[in-house]
């Protein structure tokens, strides 16, 4: 790991980049490309300036940078995400599709905002969004002839499809070859959506069931030819125990999370709550900045695990959750993060969003001397530990320093007078 203020280590591959492309052959017996994490490093002289490099290779797939559209509205048909590609989205994950987008009946109002102010304020930022939408309404044939035009047209892009069925073995299958003919990259496997599906044994009911997971699972990977990346749902204990079962039963990648379960809140002029439909309305899923906080704890809990259980095999990790600016992706990454995808942000601010992105990204990797993504990548999970050993470390910190004191050191030492101070001494940021 390179660190401000020391020599810059920049990682060669056998292909002057940040590895070697092998072939290998899948499990359905077709030729597949996977990342061997083979090279070295060499150390640059303190000082050199080297212009951050944004691209990431996962799975084989080589991306321009880490920013991904995430399944949702914004890939949700051929203009809208060949708009994603022309302002430089690393890749798109288009909306998720099913064999029977006539079982798919949305609803208007499905979006309602949580701004940081009083409850049905007009003002103020927007912190939390929440939407009752559901998947792609549009035709699979629709849908399948969109991703072949955009491969042909942008045959060096990345293009991800999202994919949800029912527990139905056979619809799974036709489902991915029938995708897999218009060339795309990878799949994204829908086990979360936490709303509108899960009656059907789709979405978060898959996700939530970790023998149901594992049995879909099996049927996927039996068949896919590309990487399968399995989408968790934040909606359930402990988020490593599904991510564990996916990467077991041959998934190349885990992406998380998807929307929370929320009410948004109730209007205190009409009593009703939002989104409002014809005067009702339905729990749905909350993204944007205020789930920020959550995700990382979630994206940290995957990237551990992975760490501790599957070592250096090539697994991969996208990280979703009220991503805005290129600090907020520079944190995922951190945690261990491959790709960082947006949804919300991109309804919130447009598809340029990836331009500034992108900046303030090679700004925090100018900051500290960083030339690539995977000089960084992860950094950060060493320092987490539990509360017993913060209290081990801070015993041992406050005897080396030999009765300087950093905040108190006892409830009993709490005054009226200087409440306040006291607090503060005691905040980290």
């Amino acid at each position: 790991m390179a660190s401000l203020g020391l020599a810059q280590r920049i990682r060669i591959g056998l292909d002057g980049n940040s590895g070697v492309e092998f072939s290998m052959m899948n499990r359905a017996g077709r030729l597949n490309f996977g990342k061997k994490r083979v090279g070295f490093r060499v150390m640059a002289s303190e000082g050199q300036s080297v212009e951050p490099d944004l691209s990431v290779t996962v799975n084989g797939l080589k991306m321009p940078n880490p920013f991904v559209i995430g399944s949702g509205p914004p890939g949700t048909n051929y203009t809208v995400m060949k708009r994603a590609f022309d302002e430089g989205w690393g890749g798109v994950i288009a909306k998720t599709v099913s064999l029977e987008a006539d079982k798919v009946k949305n609803v208007t109002p499905r979006y309602a905002k949580l701004r940081a102010d009083a409850n049905g304020s007009a003002k103020g930022q927007i912190i939390g969004w929440q939407n009752i939408e559901l998947i792609s309404d549009r035709p699979l044939e629709t849908m399948l002839k969109e991703f072949k035009q955009l491969k042909e047209e942008y045959p060096d892009r990345i293009l991800i499809a999202s994919i949800m069925e029912e527990y139905n073995k056979a619809a799974w299958e036709e489902l991915i070859y029938r995708c897999e003919e218009t060339g795309i990259d990878a799949f994204e496997i829908n086990f979360s959506c936490p709303h509108g599906m899960p009656e059907r044994r789709m979405g978060a009911a898959v996700g939530q069931d970790c023998d149901l997971l594992e049995e879909v699972c099996g049927w996927i990977n039996a068949v896919a030819t590309v990487p399968v990346w399995a989408k968790m749902t934040p909606n359930i204990t402990d988020i490593t125990k599904p991510a564990r079962v996916a990467l077991n039963q041959g998934c190349e990648g885990v992406s998380a999370i998807n929307t929370i379960m929320s009410v948004m809140g109730i209007n205190l002029d009409t009593l009703r709550p939002e989104p409002c439909v014809e005067g009702y309305s339905t729990p749905g899923g909350y993204s944007s900045k205020a789930v920020h906080p959550i995700a990382l704890a979630k994206v940290m809990n995957i990237a551990r695990m992975m760490k501790s259980e599957f070592g250096d095999k090539d697994y991969s990790l996208s990280a979703i959750g009220g991503v805005e600016t290129g600090g907020d992706a520079a944190e995922f990454i951190l945690l261990g993060a491959d790709t960082v995808q947006v949804c919300t942000g991109v309804m919130m601010h447009g598809y340029g969003l990836v331009k500034a992105l992108c900046s303030e990204l090679k700004d925090f990797m100018r900051k500290h001397n960083f030339s690539s993504i995977e000089d960084f990548r992860g950094s950060s999970l060493e320092y987490f530990t539990t509360h017993t050993d913060l209290v081990r470390r801070q015993q041992e910190a406050i005897r080396q320093r030999k009765a300087v004191k950093k905040g108190l050191q006892s409830d009993k030492d709490w005054t009226g007078d200087g409440f306040v101070q006291e607090t503060e001494s005691m905040v980290s940021n």
